[in-house]
């Protein structure tokens, strides 16, 4: 069961759902705006920053949340479409209460969300959103008159950002030389991101820069890489990089069109502080992260440890232990000793820094990282399971366990989980032949499609 499983509106990542349905209507986000307004603000007021990506949905959110925190007495300052960690940087440079982000990461357009950052941009713990949460089943109490909030414009937000991201690399980093084939997704990412690498001195061939409200991940972006792979080869680029619809997470294309994943992006990064010696600890990644990355990490004497499945895990992890790198496989990467949380772009300026400074392709700098096959198969709870875990406990899901496990030895994984989002059990195989991966993975999905239908 999800970590959330007793709340009713927070899951793994704020609040989501389609638009027009329980939680994303706009009598639900008033009540949020407002609930949100006296848990994060108190008594005393002050101001709240609110950002969104290019889902048309977006302009109803804001408008909802907007009157909810003026009548719980907060002031607003509205930011516009912007990634969700500009929107967390810009929540730390501006002293705020809170940020507030309305977007669903990668999903369409049909699908909104609402997520939340405290003030250093880090979000909410699990206490803070079950506040919330309890302040929502009260009615709304309108502050007096002369305590309502007001709401103005964020001044020169996406250039505060742009010069941000750029500072995260040395001064005297030139990308020039470069060609970079840029998908911003059709999301929030438009109309910064281009403008970060061409400040650099990159020539960029910008895609997904023409967002109208609907076309936010359709067919581009971090979730559809071969887009990004054909532009790279018809433009004979050196990289290519795609971000989601918040800009978040990022995968990459190398100069041979092959596909770079959060897992090897991190092999790169790790590397090149291992290099230079600004290397604190070792990196986090997820259950799911490839056993490629760790055995790398281990042949390079970097300590690697698995957390749970998110991002939130990750970040967890990373402060319980004192390290700064982490990440998950979609591309979520968190280098904690320049921003509170995944950035896209700044993941793919550490990684074109890397380049730079050793003077290799992006192909040069994965090469030495083996990624094992991987067959990952989501098996549907057609029986309505209040408990899917229940399911995996069971001797013939643990008989096919074992035997998938001793098959396998030393030289593969297996992960079976449910689902903290979706009502489905995740069966994860990898090893280091592909063939073998399909069918291990194949004879253990239907050990469980098994006991889920009684059969």
């Amino acid at each position: 069961m999800s970590e959330n499983s007793t709340k009713r509106f927070f899951g793994t990542d704020g609040v989501r759902g389609r638009v027009g349905e329980t939680p994303i209507t706009p009598d639900t986000v008033l009540k949020l705006g407002w609930a949100a307004g006296r848990a994060l603000g108190g008594q005393g007021g002050g101001k709240i920053v609110i950002g969104k990506d290019t889902r048309v949905s977006g302009y109803l959110l804001e408008s909802a949340l907007e009157a909810g925190l003026c009548a719980a007495g907060m002031n607003i300052s509205l930011i516009g479409p912007m990634p969700t960690p500009g929107i967390a940087y810009l929540t730390r440079t501006a002293r705020a209460r809170a940020g507030i982000v309305i977007s669903a990461s990668h999903n369409p357009y049909y699908d909104n969300g609402i997520k939340f950052f405290l003030p250093d941009g880090s979000k909410l713990p699990d206490d803070v959103e079950s506040q919330i949460e309890a302040l929502m089943q009260e009615p709304i109490r309108t502050v007096p008159a002369d305590r309502l909030g007001k709401a103005e414009r964020f001044p020169d937000a996406p250039g505060r950002y742009i010069e941000y991201c750029k500072s995260t690399v040395p001064a005297s980093l030139s990308l020039a030389g470069l060609t970079l084939v840029v998908d911003c997704a059709n999301g929030a990412a438009y109309h910064v991101a281009p403008s970060v690498f061409e400040e650099l001195g990159a020539e960029v061939v910008a895609v997904g820069t023409d967002p109208d409200g609907f076309n936010i991940n359709e067919n581009c972006g971090s979730t559809e890489p071969e887009y990004l792979q054909r532009l790279v080869a018809e433009n004979g680029a050196d990289v290519g990089i795609a971000l989601d619809g918040d800009g978040d997470r990022v995968v990459m294309v190398d100069e041979k069109t092959q596909l770079i994943d959060g897992d090897q992006i991190l092999y790169v990064m790790s590397g090149s502080r291992v290099d230079n010696g600004s290397m604190p600890g070792g990196v986090v990644g997820t259950v799911m992260t490839n056993l490629g990355l760790e055995l790398a990490c281990q042949a390079r004497g970097i300590p690697f440890a698995r957390a749970a499945v998110g991002d939130r895990h990750v970040h967890e992890m990373l402060r319980q232990r004192g390290w700064v790198l982490g990440g998950e496989t979609s591309g979520h990467i968190l280098c904690l000793e320049k921003s509170t949380t995944g950035d896209g772009i700044i993941a793919a300026l550490d990684v074109l820094e890397s380049m730079i400074t050793k003077d290799q392709p992006l192909s040069a700098l994965t090469g030495a990282m083996e990624v094992f096959p991987q067959t990952i198969i989501n098996v549907s709870l057609k029986n309505g399971r209040q408990s899917p875990g229940e399911s995996i406990k069971r001797t013939a899901v643990q008989d096919a366990l074992r035997e998938v496990e001793r098959t396998l030895g030393t030289e593969g994984r297996v992960v079976l989980r449910p689902s903290g989002t979706e009502p489905v059990i995740r069966v994860m195989v990898e090893g280091r032949d592909q063939s073998v991966v399909a069918s291990l993975g194949q004879h253990l999905a239907e050990a469980v499609a098994a006991v889920e239908t009684g059969s």
